[in-house]
């Protein structure tokens, strides 16, 4: 037993130094948006290998990487940027504040989609289904809802349940194109 509490100690210490270096020293509120963003790409990264076809989809664990991404999207993401908080190892750029009503689309959008994906998930992939190439045809714009979102206008409705009937791997794909843009504007290039 008392191994077994050395070993966990040890874990957890050497998870708590991983994180700090992760997150280059960050401390406070950045460090929290940090967080929820290493979240988020963990789930972004593991859902998009299903999307891909590299692994077998799951519709529970695309429900659940849903949750998590709402979870810190929308205005728990519009929380963790207080204007100015860009000290430190932050990766926000002064252009959040500056275009802050893009920002908090982009963000209530992420929480919208990741809502919709969520709701979604026990559909399956619509190309392995069908084999139809249907995915190509709704991420090359060619569907009023999806279209009219990805070429950077705002989804046609904000109703979740409307959003859902969509194939899930067009609406990971709105999902993934969302984090991206708010990347592009709004983080520092690595």
């Amino acid at each position: 037993m008392k191994t077994l509490a050395i070993f966990t100690s040890g874990i957890l210490l050497v998870s708590s130094v991983a994180g700090a270096i992760a997150h280059g020293g960050a401390t406070g509120i950045v460090k929290e948006r940090m967080v929820a963003m290493g979240a988020m790409g963990k789930v972004m990264k593991s859902l998009s290998g299903m999307m891909r076809g590299d692994s077998d989809y799951d519709a529970e664990a695309v429900r659940k990487g849903a949750a998590v991404l709402q979870s810190h999207a929308g205005e728990s993401l519009i929380s963790l940027f207080p204007e100015g908080s860009i000290n430190g190892p932050s990766e926000a750029t002064p252009e959040i504040w500056s275009n802050w009503q893009e920002f908090e689309r982009l963000s209530m959008d992420l929480e919208l989609y990741a809502a919709a994906l969520g709701r979604a998930a026990s559909k399956g992939l619509a190309h392995s289904a069908s084999g139809s190439g249907m995915m190509g045809q709704m991420t090359m714009g060619n569907s009023g809802m999806m279209g009219q979102s990805m070429m950077g206008g705002n989804a046609m409705t904000n109703d979740p349940e409307t959003l859902a009937q969509m194939p899930v791997e067009g609406l990971f794909k709105m999902t993934a194109q969302t984090c991206s843009s708010c990347h592009t504007k709004f983080r520092v290039e690595k």
